[in-house]
């Protein structure tokens, strides 16, 4: 992945400093800040109408690998009772924003700590299927501690929250059972948790490596790459439409020519969307590409 850009120290600076005013919220709505807009959305479904939410990375447009801080994030950060991130270094900023203004009376969860992913693991942990539900049930715990009045309505948001994933994703049992051991590719593995979920043989995983460390990729790998293509060996080519490249775009061309189906994934939830259509729509346009799954 091409790692997100570290924030310029003077971000810094800027966090210590902020003291401008934050939207109005009534005195006993909790505040949370969510590092990506999926675990925003996360919170405002679990949370409902007593918390407010600020998602820093929210636009679906932006190149997530391109994000810089402003002032209203660390305006944001500095008021925050809760603050929702991915960890696995995807968004190493937050740490140097978390570090430079302490506030004793705030709750980070970290997707990362939350399934047991670490330094070095692949990042995109939103595509493991078990990510959202641990995330959801550590903020509903968080919710109800600090507002036991409201702990039974939390709760019966978070079963409600479970039951709908569910439904969104049991296509992914579907097309494990259809598709086993097909083999598909990636431009990134940015779908790698998705598909491994799938029972999908994900190739050309060094290549996808040197991508997301922001190396050039071997000749020999570029030549498999390509080769899985143009002999029809990958059945699929996922790649993440918001980056797009001139190795992309030559990787696109290839497969649309080898008639190799295309589906891009994305590092935002798309405008308008939620966490359940957004999965919905992804694992159905798999099963499409597969041929369906009866």
């Amino acid at each position: 992945m091409r790692r997100l850009f570290e924030i310029l120290s003077a971000a810094t600076v800027v966090l210590l400093a902020a003291a401008s005013v934050q939207p109005a919220v009534a005195a006993d709505t909790l505040r949370i800040v969510a590092a990506e807009n999926f675990y925003g959305d996360l919170a405002a479904q679990i949370g409902g109408s007593h918390v407010a939410v600020t998602s820093i990375m929210a636009n679906p447009d932006d190149d997530p690998h391109l994000f810089e801080s402003s002032p209203s994030t660390a305006r944001s950060l500095a008021t925050a009772d809760i603050v929702l991130y991915n960890g696995a270094d995807y968004d190493p900023w937050m740490d140097k924003l978390l570090s430079a203004a302490a506030a004793p009376g705030r709750t980070t969860l970290v997707a990362a700590d939350l399934v047991g992913r670490k330094s070095g693991d692949n990042p995109h942990l939103w595509y493991d299927p078990a990510t959202f539900p641990a995330v959801a049930a550590a903020l509903a715990a968080e919710l109800a501690k600090r507002d036991p009045a409201d702990a039974a309505e939390f709760s019966a948001n978070l079963e409600t929250f479970n039951q709908d994933f569910a439904t969104a994703t049991a296509g992914i049992a579907a097309i494990k059972a259809a598709h086993a051991g097909v083999k598909v590719t990636a431009t990134e593995p940015v779908f790698g948790y998705m598909a491994a979920a799938m029972g999908l043989d994900m190739l050309n995983q060094r290549f996808q490596l040197a991508v997301m460390n922001e190396t050039e990729p071997s000749a020999s790998d570029v030549a498999a790459f390509e080769d899985s293509l143009k002999s029809g060996t990958a059945k699929i080519l996922f790649y993440n439409s918001q980056v797009t490249d001139e190795t992309t775009t030559r990787l696109l061309a290839l497969a649309n020519a080898a008639k190799v189906p295309v589906i891009g994934v994305t590092e935002t939830e798309p405008g308008g969307q939620t966490i359940q259509s957004w999965f919905a729509g992804q694992i159905a346009a798999v099963a499409a590409a597969l041929g369906g799954t009866s």
